[in-house]
C-alpha cells in the first residue's frame, strides 16, 4: 500500500528500548489492568445477576449483551471525528468517571430492592456509549505514549498485563458472587474505573495537538471511512473483525445459559472456566513478538485465527462431567487466538494509518467490527430459547472457522507488514 505517516501531527518515533520502561507507558498499563480486572469480575457478576437473581431468559441476556454494544453502530463513526478534533487523554478519563458512575447505580438498586432487567440494559447502553470514545481514543491515544515504533511492543505489554487481570477476574468473580451477591461485585468494576481515571491523570507525555479541521462531520467521518475502504489490508481485516465480533455476540447470548443449566456448574466453576480461557490469552499475549518474528508480522494475523479457530467447535460438544475439559479447551484455543490476531492487527493499523486520521479510521474499524454485534447477541438470544444454547454455540463456531478468509486472501504470500 506504500502509506508512509506525513505531517508536522506524525507521532513520534521513539523506537528505543522497551515501552514498559517509560513512566507514562507503566500507568497506562495500571490503568488498563485495574480496569480488566474489574471488567472481568463483572463480566461474571452482570450474567450471573441477570440468569440467576433476575431470571433472564437467553433472549433478555442478549438485549443486556446487545445494549453495550449498540453505540458502536449508533455514534461510532462521528466518535472518531470528535475524538482527532480534540485531545485524547480528557476523552478517556471521562470516559473512565461516567463508567464508574453508572455501576455504582446497579449495587444502588439492588440495596434499595428495584433493581430490574431494564436498568441493565440502561446501564449497559450509556456505558456502552463512554466505551465508544474510551475504544477509540485509546487506540489513537497509544503511539503518543510509546511512538509507532513501539507499538507492537506496547499493545503486546498491554495485552499481557491485560490478561493477567482476566486470568485473576473471573475466577474472583466467581466467588465474590457466592460471597457477596452479584450486585455488590459490580461496584468493584466501578472503582476499577476510577482507579484507570486517576492513573490516565497522571501521565506527562505530551500530546500532539490536534490537526486543524474542517467542522465539517459529515466530510470528517467520510475521510476515514474512505481510507479504511481503499486500504485492501484494511478492508479485509474490517471484514475477518466483523465475522469474529458477530460469532462472539451469539454466543454470549447463549454461554452463560449453558454452563449454568447444561454443564451445572456453579458461579465459582464457571469462573474457573473463565479464568482458563484467559490465562491462554494472557500467554497467547505473551509470545505475540516472537510468533510475529517467527511466522511473519503479517502472517500471523490470519494464521492465528486459522490454527485456532477449529477448535472452538469443542465447546458445543460439551456435557456435564469430566467432559467439560472440550468447553474449557475450545474457550482458551479461541482466547488465545484471539488475543494474538487483536495485537497484530491493531499494530499494523497503527502503522498504516497517519495521525491525522487515526481517530476516524480507528472509530470506522470499530464500527464496522461492532456494528453486527447486537444483532448477534439477540440472534443468539433468539436461537438459544428456540434451538437451545448447544444450538447457538454451534453457528457461533461456524462462523469463527470461516473468519480468517478475507484476511488471508488479502495477505496470501505476505509475510511482513513492511511488505503489505
Amino acid at each position: 500500500m506504500g502509506l508512509t505517516p506525513t505531517g508536522s501531527t506524525e507521532a513520534p518515533q521513539m523506537s528505543s528500548g522497551s515501552p514498559s520502561r517509560r513512566r507514562d507507558f507503566r500507568l497506562l498499563l495500571l490503568g488498563q489492568t485495574t480496569t480488566q480486572l474489574g471488567t472481568q469480575v463483572s463480566g461474571v457478576a452482570i450474567p450471573l445477576l441477570a440468569v440467576v437473581t433476575l431470571d433472564a431468559t437467553p433472549l433478555q441476556l442478549g438485549l443486556v449483551t446487545a445494549a453495550g454494544t449498540i453505540a458502536f453502530a449508533l455514534i461510532g463513526l462521528p466518535a472518531g471525528a470528535w475524538i482527532d478534533r480534540w485531545r485524547r487523554r480528557p476523552v478517556l478519563v471521562a470516559a473512565d468517571l461516567a463508567r464508574a458512575l453508572l455501576l455504582a447505580t446497579v449495587p444502588l438498586a439492588a440495596l434499595l430492592g428495584t433493581l430490574t432487567i431494564a436498568q441493565l440494559v440502561v446501564v449497559s447502553l450509556l456505558a456502552g456509549v463512554a466505551r465508544v470514545f474510551f475504544d477509540v481514543g485509546y487506540q489513537s491515544y497509544l503511539p503518543s505514549v510509546v511512538g509507532r515504533g513501539g507499538l507492537l511492543a506496547g499493545n503486546s505489554a498491554m495485552e499481557s498485563v491485560r490478561a493477567c487481570g482476566q486470568v485473576a477476574g473471573p475466577g474472583i468473580g466467581g466467588w465474590a458472587v457466592s460471597v457477596l451477591g452479584a450486585a455488590n461485585v459490580v461496584l468493584v468494576q466501578a472503582v476499577t474505573f476510577a482507579v484507570s481515571a486517576v492513573s490516565l491523570l497522571a501521565v506527562r507525555a505530551p500530546e500532539p495537538p490536534p490537526a486543524p479541521q474542517a467542522a465539517h462531520l459529515v466530510r470528517e467521518i467520510g475521510e476515514g471511512l474512505a481510507f479504511v475502504v481503499r486500504t485492501r489490508v484494511l478492508r479485509a481485516t474490517a471484514i475477518t473483525s466483523a465475522a469474529g465480533n458477530f460469532a462472539f455476540a451469539i454466543a454470549s447470548a447463549a454461554s452463560f445459559p449453558f454452563m449454568i443449566h447444561t454443564l451445572g456448574l456453579t458461579p465459582a466453576g464457571l469462573g474457573l472456566v473463565l479464568g482458563a480461557g484467559s490465562l491462554a490469552a494472557m500467554a497467547g499475549a505473551a509470545l505475540t513478538p516472537l510468533l510475529a518474528r517467527r511466522a511473519g508480522s503479517a502472517r500471523i494475523i490470519w494464521l492465528s485465527l486459522a490454527v485456532t479457530g477449529p477448535l472452538g467447535l469443542l465447546c458445543p460438544l460439551a456435557q456435564p462431567g469430566w467432559a467439560v475439559a472440550l468447553f474449557v479447551i475450545g474457550t482458551a484455543a479461541g482466547e488465545l487466538g484471539q488475543i494474538v490476531y487483536a495485537i497484530t492487527n491493531v499494530s499494523l493499523r497503527q502503522h498504516l494509518c497517519p495521525e491525522r486520521l487515526l481517530g476516524r479510521v480507528n472509530a470506522t474499524m470499530r464500527f464496522l467490527m461492532m456494528g453486527l454485534f447486537p444483532l448477534g447477541a439477540l440472534l443468539g438470544g433468539v436461537i438459544g430459547e428456540a434451538a437451545g444454547p448447544r444450538q447457538a454455540l454451534w453457528a457461533a463456531g461456524v462462523v469463527i472457522v470461516v473468519s480468517p478468509l478475507p484476511v488471508y486472501a488479502a495477505l496470501r504470500g505476505t509475510r511482513d507488514v513492511t511488505d503489505a
